[in-house]
């Protein structure tokens, strides 16, 4: 990435990566950077007063030694500001507030010694830095550029094989953004002129051909007047470049097989193209390791395009569930998240755990929203198949497999009321009771093979059994639900320990009101039968002042010990 992104993201993200820290560690970090090495992914944690590294693979770059529960402190940084942060395939370089640069890799080319190599010469002091796969740039503080790295189709200038060692001028002066891809370079100066070198085999340069450059060459937009052509920021992805103007237009060049230009076909352009965007946008990202682009409109909304997981998305299309940061946008549309290089961190968990939930809820039989409808006896339903896809394994393979090309999928066997509600709790995350469909909820749980949907199903029946228990006019309506959903689980596994437990339930509890009504005495409340039966699901049980004794009493009817 050509420069950081003034944005922040939730620690929450990368809860699953950092599980093993302490919570109060986690709760002092203050920017956070990662990058993937061989499937793994690793981490700098910056704090007020130091850097710390997480993962094997870093800590073995800088000669620490890996704990799962403790990140390591990275001495030669203590008291040291972090600015920005970027990696090649096996590098990673730290930009600090003083102008210093460092690099840490396990590619003895890069001569690190498995230790943070500063690579400051003299007066030499920076103030941006971009990474390719195995090249380097960097913005001098006077606006001139230099590059280290592998010379491999020409991507640091010149005619040598490498400059791992030492740094090349490039001869390209009053610079004020830098940006790379896998291969190539681009730089825009201070007047907005753009010159780019490096590998050109997808016409990621701009320069209207397909031939490599091992100098910097002046890209230059169509000739139409009304452009106007003053650029705020770049970004490169592996073999596209993306530059966006002053004005809120983006424009790009290179590579599109994945969709990663966002114009609708395969072709991409040697040339700048205005990208369809009807919006003005205010950021961009992409990254050297995902096809995929991303843009902001700097107010609500976020937009992608290119390769998300197991699919390809040709044209922009805007992202309704509200993000903070593309990072989270990350989060939804690949396999793992990614920070788009060095981002602030903030600790906003509860308010962005409201703001996703009102952003799925958005995703749901929305008219504005949607991609796909399931259509149950001429009802229809509107669904996004990227979130289904994200939360789903039975969606994520039926999109793959039946449903690929399909934007309408006929539902015949579920009624439409049960499968309103089961897309519902997909999106919603709870069920609404209903003891009409109860028998169908279990059923859909397991023909879905949803483990999280299925626990909750099993929940609606023993909460049918404590209704029908509790019930003093024994409603045969409740009774009979109650028996349905038992036959449900039973005829999904006929061992299944629940309806075991439940049917034992209801003999008991039948004799044990039958003896209560004869002796006149009182009928258990509900939120004491309800909190009697979740305990033998789940094995917790809530007592208080108020339920007590009617527990009490429970327990020495059944004999609970």
């Amino acid at each position: 990435m050509a420069n950081s992104h003034t944005e922040n993201i939730d620690i929450e993200l990368f809860k699953d990566d950092l599980e093993y820290i302490d919570q109060d560690f986690l709760q002092s970090i203050i920017q956070i950077f990662s990058f993937t090495y061989e499937d793994e992914k690793q981490f700098l944690l910056m704090t007020e007063k130091a850097t710390y590294a997480y993962g094997e693979v870093i800590c073995s770059w800088l000669s620490l030694k890996n704990k799962l529960t403790k990140p390591q402190r990275i001495s030669l940084l203590n008291d040291i500001k972090i600015v920005q942060v970027d990696s090649g395939c096996d590098f990673v370089a730290i930009l600090t507030d003083d102008g210093r640069v460092y690099l840490s890799s396990n590619d003895s080319h890069w001569k690190t010694n498995k230790k943070l190599r500063s690579i400051n010469t003299g007066n030499d002091f920076f103030k941006m830095i971009a990474c390719g796969k195995n090249h380097l740039l960097m913005l001098r503080q006077d606006d001139h550029v230099f590059a280290m790295g592998d010379n491999c189709c020409d991507k640091i200038t010149g005619n040598e094989t490498s400059s791992c060692e030492s740094m090349i001028n490039t001869g390209i002066e009053n610079v004020k953004l830098i940006a790379c891809g896998q291969f190539h370079s681009i730089v825009v100066t201070n007047s907005s002129e753009i010159y780019s070198w490096g590998d050109n085999f997808f016409g990621q340069l701009g320069l209207g051909d397909q031939n490599d450059r091992n100098t910097p060459c002046l890209v230059t937009f169509p000739n139409d007047d009304s452009v106007d052509t003053r650029i705020k920021d770049i970004v490169a992805g592996s073999k596209h470049s993306l530059f966006l103007l002053e004005n809120g237009q983006l424009w790009g060049c290179g590579s599109n097989y994945d969709g990663e230009l966002g114009l609708g076909y395969d072709i991409g352009p040697t040339k700048l193209t205005k990208l369809p965007f009807e919006k003005n946008l205010q950021q961009i990202a992409c990254s050297k390791d995902h096809n995929l682009s991303l843009a902001h409109d700097g107010l609500i909304y976020y937009y992608a395009w290119g390769k998300i997981m197991n699919d390809t998305w040709t044209s922009p299309r805007k992202l309704y569930d509200q993000h903070s940061s593309f990072a989270s946008a990350s989060a939804l549309l690949l396999e793992s998240q990614t920070t788009f290089g060095l981002t602030s961190v903030t600790n906003l968990c509860e308010s962005n755990y409201t703001s996703a939930i009102q952003s799925i809820r958005r995703l749901f039989d929305n008219p504005n929203n949607y991609d796909v409808e399931f259509i149950i006896k001429k009802r229809r339903i509107k669904v996004s198949k990227c979130y289904l896809k994200s939360v789903s394994k039975f969606y994520d393979d039926k999109f793959l497999g039946d449903w690929n090309e399909k934007k309408e999928v006929t539902i015949s066997d579920y009624s439409y009321d049960a499968y309103y509600e089961y897309l519902h709790m997909l999106h919603m995350g709870q069920i609404r009771i209903n003891h009409q469909n109860i028998t169908e909820f279990i059923s859909l749980a397991y023909s879905h093979g949803d483990e999280k949907f299925i626990k909750q199903s099993e929940l609606l029946a023993i909460f049918s059994a404590a209704e029908w228990v509790v019930s003093q006019r024994h409603s045969a309506t409740i009774a009979s639900d109650s028996q349905s959903a038992i036959k449900a689980i039973e005829c999904r596994d006929s061992s299944n320990a629940l309806a075991i437990k439940i049917r034992k339930i209801l003999q008991s509890s039948k004799q044990h009101m039958e003896g209560r009504m004869l002796q006149g005495t009182n009928i258990p409340h509900y939120d004491t039968y309800y909190a009697y039966l979740r305990m033998l699901h789940d094995g917790t049980i809530r007592i208080n002042p108020q339920n007590i004794a009617e527990l009490i009493d429970l327990a020495n009817c059944y004999r609970d010990q």
